[in-house]
């Protein structure tokens, strides 16, 4: 059987992209922008020994499986046409008309970009500090450079809040760290602890817009040099700084705020308690918490899935939790909850930005990190940006406070942290 024949029984023989395949074979709508090239056998075995989302990644990202035109259309596209009343016994016919066991056997070798606990360099203990750090080096210590060109001049690898829909990438991570600012009430001379702060952008913002006393800390080696020369070529030395450092081992309290954006997706389900205990003890009286993180819409499902694409080459260990359980925790910590909101098209929108500054630096992102690399990236963000828009994903920022021993807040009758629109 050609695997033209194949894609359109799994397809569907309207599927509104063009299959072509090594074996000179094609199926779907020949006129499509959008075309999937199955260039080699070694795509067919991936396919066949990972069925689904992995295989396919694993195909895609080692080159023997090429997608031409926009990655976030052929996935949505494809998302749409994929039949989903595929028995069994159909899914044998098909494996058996591919080659049977010549598909199967001998295994094909993940790619490298691919994590394999206990069988790479991520071992140990789950969530202990050091396999904390090789999971976080995997994904951050990529390239600054690379980063630059995918995340622009603000270096905010997070959620932007975009003021308006005509926003650019720039003005919406401006507002979202002003956004985050406000929700915190910074004012000049207070203390700022920053959790997984990245390159530096929201320590930088606080220091150089507020006057804010801003301490910073992340377990990537890359992002923390980065900041540090960011932070000195601002002329913020005296104000603002980033450690090469653990959260949990910050020594100093008495913030009169922390902010942990992009952090809790790291943390593990089984350490958020201490994780939120530990930010608790951080605070002075009155102090405040905003933590934003993805999070999923429900907790029916598992919060890792451990043969997912992105927990092998994205995230690895990343654990993601339902908005109301991250909001009971918080509570149980000792919090009051003041205020939560779902920023979820706005991460669609930010992916979104993210694929374009891609596409237009691809050459220069293959030469800097390896097509591979380049090609998880591609894949990654697309599926992401897909994710968020169909609600499988979700962003939340949730502002808490430490209460007084008199049980006073010290927050406004009324929200009053939302920054004007631009002009």
């Amino acid at each position: 059987m050609a695997l033209a024949e194949v894609f359109e029984r799994v397809a569907g023989p309207d599927a509104p992209v063009e299959f072509i395949a090594y074996d000179g074979s094609r199926a779907g709508a020949a006129d499509s922008p959008i075309k999937i090239n199955v260039r080699t056998p070694t795509a067919v075995s991936y396919l066949a020994q990972a069925p689904g989302g992995l295989g396919l990644a694993r195909a895609y990202v080692s080159g023997h499986l090429d997608v031409e035109g926009d990655m976030y259309a052929a996935l949505a596209r494809m998302l749409n046409a994929q039949r989903i009343d595929i028995d069994l016994a159909e899914r044998l016919r098909v494996l058996r008309q591919l080659g049977g066991a010549r598909v199967l056997l001998p295994r094909v070798p993940p790619p490298p970009q691919e994590v394999r606990v206990n069988r790479r360099w991520l071992s140990g203990r789950r969530h202990s500090k050091d396999r904390d750090a090789s999971a976080i080096s995997h994904h951050y210590d990529v390239s600054n450079t690379f980063y630059e060109w995918v995340l622009g001049p603000s270096m905010a690898y997070t959620c932007a809040c975009y003021p308006t829909a005509d926003a650019t990438l720039e003005q919406a991570q401006a507002y979202k760290f002003d956004l985050v600012a406000r929700k915190l009430a910074l004012k000049p001379g207070m203390r700022l602890l920053d959790v997984g702060c990245g390159w530096g952008s929201m320590v930088i913002h606080a220091a150089r817009e507020y006057g804010v006393q801003a301490l910073g800390v992340t377990l990537s080696a890359e992002q923390a040099a980065w900041a540090q020369r960011a932070i000195k070529e601002a002329g913020l030395s005296s104000l603002a700084e980033v450690r090469h450092l653990d959260y949990r081992d910050v020594t100093e309290t008495g913030f009169d705020a922390v902010s942990s954006i992009g952090l809790t997706e790291h943390i593990g389900k089984a350490q958020l308690p201490g994780y939120f205990s530990f930010l608790y003890s951080k605070l002075q009286p009155r102090g405040r918490l905003l933590n934003h993180c993805i999070t999923r819409p429900d907790n029916t499902g598992p919060a890792n899935v451990k043969d997912g694409f992105i927990n092998r080459y994205v995230f690895p260990d990343g654990e993601l939790e339902g908005p109301g359980y991250l909001t009971s925790l918080i509570h149980d910590s000792g919090f009051e909850v003041r205020h939560s909101e779902n920023l979820r098209e706005h991460y669609a929108k930010t992916l979104a930005g993210w694929c374009v500054n891609l596409d237009e630096h691809w050459d220069e992102a293959v030469a800097e990190v390896g097509e591979g690399t380049a090609r998880v990236w591609r894949l990654y963000m697309a599926g992401s940006r897909l994710g968020f828009d169909r609600n499988q994903v979700q962003l939340h920022q949730v502002l808490a406070v430490k209460l007084d021993r008199q049980g006073t807040s010290g927050m406004p009758l009324r929200p009053d942290w939302e920054p004007p629109l631009p002009a």
